[in-house]
């Protein structure tokens, strides 16, 4: 059993975790618009779930999705899984969903030659921050910040830079 695999933690009761199809598609974009993330196309979570289902997972409580992460391998770095975004239900939150959900996606057969998790956080996101730096922390791993895209680079006025968390490398010794 390799050092990922051991660290998932306690199973959230009737919480399932499995690869999205496109039929999830909608109820993640439900899931979102109820809550604060920001709000992609509906056709992006179905082509999310339909062209990348091996780097994405679902969580579903009794059938219904409570929770998800929609993620890709950038065709420039193959050893990293760039996160875009994690969905949790409220009815979720404080269980750690989200953590398994990252967890459960680094396991997966899509990423086993993945080295690295990265994901963008704005700087007043102190709950994404923490999540990515608690996952470097439960994978016995670093988890570095770096500039990502300066605020100057988004029209409006209304959105702030972006920071890229880079947790790696991932110990995948047996």
């Amino acid at each position: 059993m390799s050092q990922l695999t051991k660290t998932i933690t306690q199973p959230i009761p009737n919480v399932t975790f499995e690869k999205p199809s496109v039929e999830d598609g909608a109820a993640m974009w439900e899931l979102v618009n109820n809550s604060t993330l920001d709000l992609n196309s509906s056709y992006k979570y179905i082509m999310f779930c339909e062209f990348f289902s091996d780097t994405c997972v679902v969580a579903k409580e009794n059938d219904k999705l409570v929770g998800f992460v929609t993620a890709f391998i950038p065709p420039t770095k193959p050893d990293v899984i760039f996160v875009w975004q994690i969905g949790v239900d409220a009815s979720q939150r404080g269980k750690g969903l989200a953590s398994h959900l990252l967890q459960e996606l680094i396991i997966r057969e899509g990423c086993q030659n993945i080295n690295y998790l990265e994901a963008t956080v704005t700087p007043s996101n102190q709950a994404s921050q923490s999540l990515f730096r608690r996952l470097g922390r439960d994978l016995n791993t670093d988890c570095e910040v770096l500039e990502c895209f300066s605020e100057d680079l988004f029209p409006g006025d209304d959105h702030e830079a972006e920071l890229t968390f880079r947790i790696g490398p991932f110990n995948r010794d047996k």
